[in-house]
């Protein structure tokens, strides 16, 4: 798996005095569209591999914006993976309203095991979970 499109409607608690939907939001349309795509290729941000409890904290995340959203337009978001490395996953996203470029954005995330005591420790990505995903083409 490579990519993923999904939508959401923009909620009244997403928008800022102006009635735009505030900057921050955006992070969590990234990351929900992120979580949606993991589901989608069979594993969570959260998930047990043989005794192993893994997680993806993010190391980067990035914004552009084009253009502001407002209350009640439908969000199209794309999410695409754009780098498997050994032990992290770089996410691209594209939001529009229509045809109407909205933002783009970037997120990195490293394989963690969640250890007993709550640290996260960076491991290589489990194969079972590898082997799910593809980079998308350029």
């Amino acid at each position: 798996m490579h990519e993923l499109k999904t939508r959401r409607r923009v909620e009244f608690a997403d928008t800022d005095m102006a009635g735009m939907v505030h900057f921050s939001r955006f992070v969590i349309f990234m990351e929900t569209a992120e979580h949606e795509f993991r589901e989608a290729a069979g594993f969570s941000v959260d998930t047990v591999v043989g005794r192993r409890r893994i997680g993806w904290p993010r190391v980067s995340v990035s914004c552009d914006f084009a253009s502001p959203a407002r209350f009640g337009e439908v969000l199209e978001i794309h999410v695409r993976l754009l780098r498997k490395g050994a032990k992290s996953l770089t996410f691209g996203f594209d939001i529009h309203v229509g045809t109407r470029e909205v933002c783009s954005g970037k997120m990195t995330s490293v394989c963690c095991e969640i250890t007993t005591d709550g640290q996260p420790q960076a491991i290589a990505i489990p194969g079972e979970i590898a082997e799910r995903l593809d980079v998308a083409p350029e």
